[in-house]
């Protein structure tokens, strides 16, 4: 298992993190409107897996509002936000932090846990058993996963710049 620390506590996560030049496992997510989608819906694009454990924190609101910003713009890319948030909460945040650009999608992972378990950053132990850790993944259009960080202290912010540009170069 692999481990990060929240607040320098050690936490454990289940699954099996992807590596550059795996093929991405298929997940399911559910959308503001509760449609629910998967990966196989953004076929065709490079895509920004952006894993949090919830968009009513700080960092994870800070993270999302930066994705939308720098990432949002870049055509044929689209960001994905996973996390365990109700989608009905996703849309409030959302809304109040005016984003809404068509090239973001949060989803939400209550219905199963097949995102954070396929992608290794489901919480095993802890206060946020259950929730995602922190990661970014960049797939390619084929589904290539290109980039990949898994965010050592889940209060801290990811690295933006490479994973814009790892998104860039998957273009």
């Amino acid at each position: 298992m692999t481990k990060v620390t929240l607040k320098g506590n050690p936490v454990q996560l289940e699954g099996k993190i992807p590596s550059p030049g795996d093929k991405a496992p298929d997940f399911k997510a559910i959308k503001q409107d509760l449609s629910e989608f998967s990966l196989k819906d953004y076929a065709g694009k490079v895509k920004i897996l952006v894993a949090v454990p919830s968009l009513d924190t700080s960092v994870c609101a800070l993270e999302t509002k930066a994705f939308n910003e720098k990432a949002a713009g870049i055509s044929g890319v689209t960001t994905l936000v996973i996390s365990g948030d109700l989608p009905f909460a996703m849309g409030r945040f959302c809304s109040t932090e005016g984003i809404n650009s068509p090239n973001l999608v949060t989803g939400s992972q209550y219905r199963d846990f097949s995102f954070s378990k396929a992608y290794g950053t489901h919480i095993a132990d802890g206060p946020l058993k259950g929730l995602s850790a922190r990661a970014v993944f960049v797939l390619d259009k084929s589904d290539t996963v290109r980039y990949v960080e898994i965010v050592p202290e889940i209060t801290t912010e990811p690295n933006y710049t490479a994973a814009i540009a790892a998104a860039n170069a998957a273009l």
